[in-house]
């Protein structure tokens, strides 16, 4: 049996982690968690973040619920030069704006079982693959999406082996080939450039269980990505020309409640309790 977009309303949202990477000296980025559900709830999230925490120095704030004010928030966020980073059925979500889906670069359509499966590295060289085999064996589900997100100029780094897995589906849309598994703009598509600073974003569609996110193998892939994004220089704590997050002299005197975040990380999916279409 495969699974709709219809089942899947559950959210985590991360804004910014460390990942190791220290880009101020003795400040490292900051990072904030949204995890809302409504309806089927990954059980992998409180893992997820677990495992990200151990990654990290430094996670400021967990809060409940993205509403219009929040959605907006985000919008603004994103063309101001903020980054970022979106796991596994963050692809299922937000379907009422239009800026998310571009910024993502694919909505979720359907996924076969659950099952193992075989996805290959391909591309250019990039940080969340190169710790990666060339064929990577894993144990998920893998997402089929309503376009491809090359059409949208993203750069596809994981692709799934079709022949190393079953697909009960019936596949509507047009994802384009190799089937993108993960992605990377160096660019968000869903930003408005303002002062020429628009940040990166990067989309890994594994990450369903709770062993994966105990994976060494995977937790470089996320990081790697994460990593990627830090780098983009768009923000206020790396680039004093940048319109988003706290500057040096901020995050320094700043408490956790009132910094404002580095990049976005987006783990399962940021909900709609009414989703639709654009």
């Amino acid at each position: 049996m495969y699974l709709s977009s219809n089942r899947l309303r559950a959210s985590m949202f991360i804004v910014c982690l460390s990942a190791g990477i220290t880009l101020v000296k003795g400040l490292p980025p900051h990072v904030l968690i949204y995890s809302r559900t409504v309806g089927f709830r990954h059980d992998s999230i409180p893992t997820a973040i677990e495992a990200l925490r151990g990654h990290s120095s430094s996670v400021d704030v967990i809060f409940e619920l993205l509403d219009d004010s929040g959605k907006s928030a985000l919008q603004n966020y994103l063309n101001k030069g903020g980054n970022f980073i979106a796991v596994h059925s963050a692809s299922d979500c937000l379907r009422n704006t239009s800026f998310y889906g571009r910024e993502l670069g694919s909505y979720f359509d359907y996924h076969a079982d659950l099952q193992n499966a075989t996805v290959d590295v391909i591309g250019p060289s990039h940080p969340s693959t190169s710790d990666l085999p060339s064929e990577w064996k894993v144990v998920d589900e893998m997402y089929n999406f309503v376009s491809d997100p090359r059409s949208l100029g993203a750069i596809v780094v994981l692709a799934a082996n079709e022949s190393s897995y079953v697909d009960n589906g019936t596949r509507k849309f047009n994802q384009g080939s190799p089937h993108p598994i993960a992605w990377y703009q160096e660019h968000g598509i869903g930003a408005e450039i303002v002062g020429n600073l628009v940040g990166r974003s990067f989309y890994t569609s594994l990450g369903h269980l709770n062993e994966t996110w105990q994976d060494d193998l995977f937790l470089s892939h996320v990081l790697g990505g994460l990593q990627w994004v830090l780098q983009s220089n768009t923000t206020l704590a790396f680039n004093p020309r940048g319109l988003v997050g706290n500057n040096d002299t901020e995050l320094r005197s700043a408490s956790p409640s009132t910094v404002s975040p580095t990049t976005i990380l987006a783990s399962s999916s940021l909900s709609d309790p009414n989703p639709s279409v654009p």
